[in-house]
């Protein structure tokens, strides 16, 4: 549920940009011709559109369920707003084909300043609820996520320069989120093979 809620803008996102024409012709009597051709030429700026709001739906939802919201979650909603607000005003989908980067970015600097500068890096704060590690392990596991989202990054770019507009939206979609999942099931298995050479 929780991973749901995390990707909903970001499925919302997609949705939208693969289906823009349609929801285009439905918004069509709201619009001003300027509009209509705007967002059928430039599907990237409807879903952006789409993004913000849902993005700030979702911290606030977050934060009337739990009462709290994670710094993760208000980092991502800063560069959606800045981001996502500069590809609108500007109308230049850059601004928001950097974004993934950017806060993967931001978040690797977060986790790497963690474990340099205090006693316990986020992930180890984030975790230690529920499994006890030695201190070198929570390392090495901050480390490797140190190294996720700085590829992420990288991968993000590569694609965004690379590729068509389309093929960057699916990466986003399928190719984060997929890699994401992958990298949460090896830290997962490193974690159980750990786990039971301490029990034995």
């Amino acid at each position: 549920m929780k991973l749901l809620l995390d990707y909903l803008p970001i499925v919302l996102f997609f949705l939208v940009y693969k289906w823009a024409p349609e929801l285009t012709g439905q918004l069509a009597p709201y619009l001003s011709d300027e509009y209509i051709t705007l967002f059928h030429e430039m599907p990237m700026l409807l879903a952006t559109a789409v993004l913000i709001p849902a993005t700030i739906l979702q911290v606030l939802y977050i934060r009337a369920t739990t009462g709290k919201v994670e710094k993760m979650h208000l980092i991502t909603l800063a560069m959606v707003v800045l981001l996502g607000g500069a590809t609108l005003i500007l109308r230049d989908q850059v601004f928001i084909m950097w974004k993934p980067t950017i806060v993967n970015w931001l978040f690797a600097a977060a986790f790497l300043g963690s474990q340099w500068f205090t006693q316990k890096s986020f992930l180890q704060r984030m975790m230690e609820q529920a499994v006890t590690l030695p201190a070198d392990v929570w390392a090495r596991l901050n480390y490797a996520w140190v190294a996720f989202f700085v590829l992420s990054g990288v991968a993000n770019l590569y694609v965004a320069y690379t590729f068509s507009e389309d093929i960057w939206v699916d990466f986003k979609f399928f190719g984060l989120l997929g890699l994401t999942i992958l990298f949460i099931i090896g830290q997962s298995l490193f974690l159980y093979r750990y786990m039971n050479k301490e029990e034995q």
